[in-house]
């Protein structure tokens, strides 16, 4: 079939687009019609240039939060624990927000591939209203959580320092949102390296502030948890600042003016965004649900299979960031062929991005499989006989881990292809059927009822992942066809 597709009268932006390929990092567009695999691996440079700086944002986030947990722990045992609760309440409502936001820039990419600048900025615009809307709204609710924490039966102890942690950290919501809407904009537009390099500061920002203030440096007051929670909204409402004013004054950013007219709010663009984002933010909210599903099991099992848990679920999380990185490109990448109406090179960019990101967290599972005692030492002493048992059991749970990397990855850069589609319905609902038809019964189970304790629990949550995969990686195939269908009957099938 040819890149121009059904019909030169319905697409004469296509073969403006086929004349004009070499300026920008994400262009949707090719001078000539050189071999499909010569389409393929351009794509994929391009993918992964793309999702380099946003790999690099995603571990900076990472080592934010652990730089948090390390400050929580030089406060005292009771610090910890409270600002644990506080952090994982925190976790699930920002969680929500940042899947809502990540519908920016699916629909900006989509704006840029059909050269609607204006629309672009409008959804950009809309974007930062609902990142306010949201932030309020949150902020609310944990400023009010106590007494929901204490009627799930959480120490009261720990629930009183929670709270102290939740006074000054809900400050930080403004700055996360308003930062990943501008994210989502620059990034469909083929710039992440800003993304990268201001969250890379903020990581340096956010361990001298903290450090700071547990310490009582210039003459900084002991503020203990609410410190540690002032200190993140003051490094993230910067953070968004400074990315803010980069796109202000930036000339490559002439053409989408955010700044004029950003009173005057599009309600259309709103209701876009939040048809696209409700389903992405309550995907996330189920998936990051089944895993504190899973800590609640481990909890009831014993501290020795809570800290093995911990232990082989931090691995995985800091190689998960490379998928999510790529998956984030990938879903830019087929909206702005999907704007263009470019549906082969949609379908091209989604089997580069599934397929390489899969054999690249081959290459993690064979690390967890080979050398899980390595993975292990840098958590814990492994030679230290009183971690002993916490050792054997997350050997037995890396082995399981490699999986993860491999299933997990998959089904996170299968769901950004989909959503790149405009489409965040269908990942949502096979996300609930995986995670809860399927993992979540099945973790229980083969845990508790078939007595495998944590090594079932885990087995369980790889069969609801790969549930998962293999369904996304289907509905991908099966849509793309679908419209290739559609557009060879000379329907206009574009964003």
């Amino acid at each position: 079939m040819s890149f121009t597709h059904a019909n030169d009268r319905i697409y004469p932006f296509v073969h403006w687009c086929l004349n004009h390929h070499n300026k920008p990092l994400i262009n949707a567009s090719t001078s000539e019609r050189p071999p499909m695999q010569q389409h393929a691996f351009k794509e994929l440079w391009i993918i992964l240039r793309l999702a380099g700086p946003l790999i690099a944002s995603q571990m900076a986030h990472m080592l934010m939060v652990f730089t948090d947990t390390v400050m929580m722990g030089k406060l005292g045992p009771e610090s910890l624990a409270g600002g644990g609760l506080g952090a994982a309440s925190y976790n699930f409502v920002s969680f929500f927000c940042v899947g809502v936001m990540a519908a920016v820039g699916t629909l900006v990419a989509i704006r840029k591939g059909a050269n609607d600048n204006a629309g672009a900025t409008r959804l950009t615009q809309a974007g930062l209203w609902l990142a306010w809307g949201m932030a309020l709204i949150a902020a609310l609710i944990l400023w009010n959580l106590e007494p929901i924490l204490l009627n799930f039966g959480q120490d009261e102890a720990n629930v009183h320092m929670a709270s102290q942690f939740l006074i000054t950290l809900p400050l930080a919501l403004p700055g996360l949102l308003s930062f990943m809407a501008l994210r989502g904009f620059t990034s469909a537009l083929g710039r992440a390296t800003p993304v990268m390099i201001i969250s890379l500061v903020g990581v340096a920002m956010n361990f001298g502030l903290n450090y700071a203030f547990i310490h009582g440096l210039f003459g900084l007051p002991h503020w203990g948890l609410m410190g540690i929670g002032l200190v993140t909204a003051v490094v993230t409402n910067s953070m968004a600042l400074a990315l803010w004013l980069h796109i202000r004054y930036h000339k490559a950013y002439a053409a989408y003016p955010i700044h004029k007219d950003l009173m005057n709010l599009s309600r259309s663009c709103l209701k876009e965004l939040w048809r696209l984002g409700l389903p992405i933010g309550g995907t996330y909210a189920v998936e990051v649900g089944l895993f504190t599903f899973a800590a609640f099991c481990m909890g009831a099992m014993g501290s020795t299979e809570m800290a093995a848990h911990q232990i082989a679920l931090q691995s995985v999380s800091m190689a998960f960031m490379i998928p999510v990185g790529i998956s984030y490109a990938v879903t830019m990448r087929i909206g702005l062929h999907y704007g263009a109406g470019n549906l082969l090179l949609a379908r091209t960019a989604g089997r580069m991005g599934i397929g390489f990101g899969g054999l690249l967290m081959l290459s993690f599972g064979i690390l967890f499989w080979v050398a899980p005692h390595a993975v292990i030492g840098l958590f814990v002493d492994v030679n230290d006989p009183k971690y002993q048992g916490v050792v054997e059991l997350a050997v037995k749970l890396l082995a399981i881990a490699a999986w993860f990397e491999i299933l997990d990855g998959t089904q996170t850069i299968a769901m950004g292809a989909i959503r790149g589609f405009k489409d965040a319905k269908t990942t949502f609902l096979i996300g609930l059927a995986s995670y809860w038809v399927v993992g979540a019964p099945l973790a229980w189970g083969f845990g508790f009822l078939a007595h495998q304790g944590a090594v079932g629990v885990w087995w369980g949550l790889a069969l609801g992942l790969l549930c998962s995969a293999v369904a996304l990686t289907y509905a991908f195939e099966r849509k793309t066809t679908k419209l290739l269908r559609k557009e060879a009957t000379g329907v206009v099938v574009m964003g």
